[in-house]
């Protein structure tokens, strides 16, 4: 019990400092985060796409952010390192926001999914799901979901932690819409199958 209490502690803990390196980065880019304790200290890899913006002037915003941290949640001696994000198609909190931003602008949501979705898979991903749930029409309409994917995506098993996930809620004027985008990385092993790179589908070709 102890054990399983501290794992769910460690869950909330990483959720909470994806939450404010979020926030505290967005300008940078921010798409995710990685955590590592050990007995000496805990590393904290944030992924961005403006590395520069993060270090700040002589690293005083790195300096700042990790002093935050550590009395913010009570972490001893944090290491913080920042990664520049290889490729922002493949990274699901930067393509939820993409999303998010154009469904705010006003794009249609099924046509912009599947444009998406081909983008995805057209960038080597071995799999790619994106839910749209919500308000997607116009004034009165009732809220339904959209969703659209294509390759191999685990939905159970400890397969699900190779699976990248993001969630985001976007806000256009007729109404809140939730996102869910899932990507498998290109390369990926599972233990259960061996994936090689998916063919585009025809009823993607189309898409744009």
């Amino acid at each position: 019990m102890v054990v399983e209490r501290k794992f769910i502690e460690d869950a909330m803990v990483k959720h909470e400092i994806s939450k404010y390196l979020e926030k505290t980065l967005s300008r940078a880019g921010f798409s995710r985060v990685e955590i590592q304790k050990t007995p000496v200290i805990t590393r904290i890899t944030a992924y961005v796409t403006n590395p520069g913006r993060v270090i700040g002037r002589g690293g005083s915003t790195i300096d700042a952010i990790t002093q935050e941290i550590k009395s913010k949640f009570k972490i001893d001696n944090p290491q913080i390192s920042v990664a520049e994000v290889k490729n922002e198609v493949l990274e699901p909190r930067l393509v939820a926001r993409h999303i998010s931003n154009a469904l705010e602008r006003g794009a249609n949501a099924r046509s912009l999914l599947h444009s998406t979705l081909k983008t995805i898979i057209e960038n080597g991903a071995l799999g790619a799901e994106i839910i749209a749930t919500g308000k997607l029409a116009a004034k009165g309409a009732k809220a339904k979901q959209i969703k659209v994917r294509f390759g191999y995506i685990p939905k159970a098993g400890d397969t699900v932690k190779q699976v990248d996930t993001a969630l985001l809620t976007s806000y256009p004027k007729y109404g809140a819409i939730g996102i869910q985008v899932r990507i498998v990385q290109p390369g990926t092993q599972f233990a259960d199958r061996q994936l090689k790179k998916i063919e585009m589908p025809k009823s993607l070709e189309g898409a744009r």
